[in-house]
């Protein structure tokens, strides 16, 4: 089987396709749920918390200087502010999505109950039918 044909095999299956479909409505999602966290959430919990905005949150190690591109030279900046924001994406995105398979799974059909193996009353009717044809 040539490479060419394989790849063809490969791509034509459904789960490729919906894997796809899949990351690009994720990356759309994550869009949104970036502009929720830095526009709707964030700011109000800044307010509350004294008029803080969160990405201006920076520690400064040494004597960090920006130049007009933006480039810091001279020490570091850590940006723990915008580490917050990415936690509070991460953590709506993770709700979103327990939310969506609680759903998922209530429309799933319920598999059924394995049988739990022979009752007693068989059990024993089979050892009693065993004995006789001894």
């Amino acid at each position: 089987m040539s490479m060419a044909s394989e790849f063809r095999e490969f791509v034509s299956r459904g789960n490729v396709v919906d894997l796809a479909v899949g990351v690009v409505i994720g990356v759309a999602f994550g869009k949104i749920v970036t502009s929720l966290v830095d526009n709707i959430v964030m700011p109000p919990i800044g307010y509350a918390i004294g008029g803080i905005d969160f990405s201006d949150l920076v520690i400064k190690i040494g004597n960090p200087i920006a130049d007009a591109k933006g480039a810091i030279t001279g020490g570091a900046v850590i940006k723990y502010g915008a580490f917050l924001n990415t936690i509070f994406q991460f953590l709506i995105i993770a709700f979103a999505i327990f939310l969506v398979v609680k759903l998922v799974n209530r429309f799933m059909p319920k598999k059924p109950a394995a049988p739990a193996g022979p009752s007693a009353e068989v059990l024993l009717l089979t050892d009693i039918r065993d004995s006789l044809k001894k």
